[in-house]
């Protein structure tokens, strides 16, 4: 993304947003509901079903497994986290 990184440098990721062609291995971005909400969340995509995605949110959490809504920016309920 053009800009939106420290400085105004572009961004390091490159995120999918369109939920109709979601894959195993895409970036997203993501949210989560109470006291995280607002707050961007970077993930990948490590399962994809018709009504729900399934985001690793990265190294720092490798065991981790969150489950999300399927549309552009997937929510995640707090109580995944």
């Amino acid at each position: 993304m053009k800009g939106m990184g420290a400085g105004g440098e572009d961004c390091p990721f490159e995120f999918n947003f369109d939920p109709a062609t979601f894959k195993v291995g895409d970036t997203v971005s993501y949210r989560v509901t109470g006291n995280f909400e607002g707050f961007p969340f970077v993930g990948q995509l490590i399962e994809v079903h018709d009504d729900y995605v399934v985001i690793s949110p990265g190294e720092n959490e490798p065991e981790a497994r969150y489950k999300g809504t399927r549309e552009s920016r997937p929510v995640v309920e707090e109580s995944e986290i």
